[in-house]
């Protein structure tokens, strides 16, 4: 699916506003200032999403925060962490050292609360700027590859995946994560409707 340049671009704002909010939540959390940035975002079909990842992950191992939403538009957001950046983003956030005995339950949780975070900061900018409604599930965690997990997402040929990658900067340490946002392509068309409508609106 093509798109203009200015859509491209209102996406990357919208994405961006979500993600500067989730920051200063996750800010007020933790003792540690951080960032997150949003380097790129790419719309892609669901095969190129999977080859793009996978070599991106280099096979590894994933950790990743599932959300569903459904409303004006509905699908499936995704926060996803290789694991060992998934360990270090729990370290830094809990001081928990990666070898503890309870640090699954604890990765378990705080992955959760910060995906829950980022994911309601991207998904709350999108619906409030463009003034439509959205309800969520509750965040599900889940470990595994990265085609088990577009799978479990429900990605079929009939889907759009929105990926953005995800930067989190604390303290000179820097942790990637992927935003995957998956429409069916009746509610993406519905997503760049709202948009253009604000575009001609302004």
């Amino acid at each position: 699916m093509k798109l203009s340049a200015r859509e491209l671009d209102a996406l990357q704002e919208l994405v961006n506003i979500g993600i500067g909010q989730a920051a200063g939540v996750l800010n007020d959390m933790i003792e540690s200032p951080i960032r997150l940035q949003i380097p790129y975002l790419q719309i892609l079909s669901p095969t190129d999403v999977q080859t793009q990842l996978e070599e991106h992950l280099n096979g590894e191992q994933i950790a990743a925060v599932q959300l569903k939403f459904t409303g004006s538009f509905g699908g499936i957001a995704q926060l996803v962490f290789p694991t060992n950046s998934a360990a270090t983003l729990v370290t830094m956030l809990t001081g928990e050292e990666v070898g503890t005995h309870d640090l699954d339950s604890v990765k378990i949780g705080t992955l959760s609360e910060v995906g829950n975070i980022v994911i309601n900061g991207v998904m709350g900018a999108i619906s409030n700027v463009l003034q439509q409604r959205l309800n969520y599930s509750i965040p599900n965690y889940m470990e595994g590859t990265i085609g088990s997990l577009l799978i479990s997402g429900g990605l079929a040929t009939d889907t759009v995946v929105l990926l953005a990658q995800t930067r989190f900067i604390i303290e000179k340490l820097h942790v990637e994560g992927d935003i995957i946002l998956i429409f069916n392509v009746s509610s993406f068309d519905a997503l760049l409707a709202a948009i253009n409508q604000l575009a001609g609106g302004l």
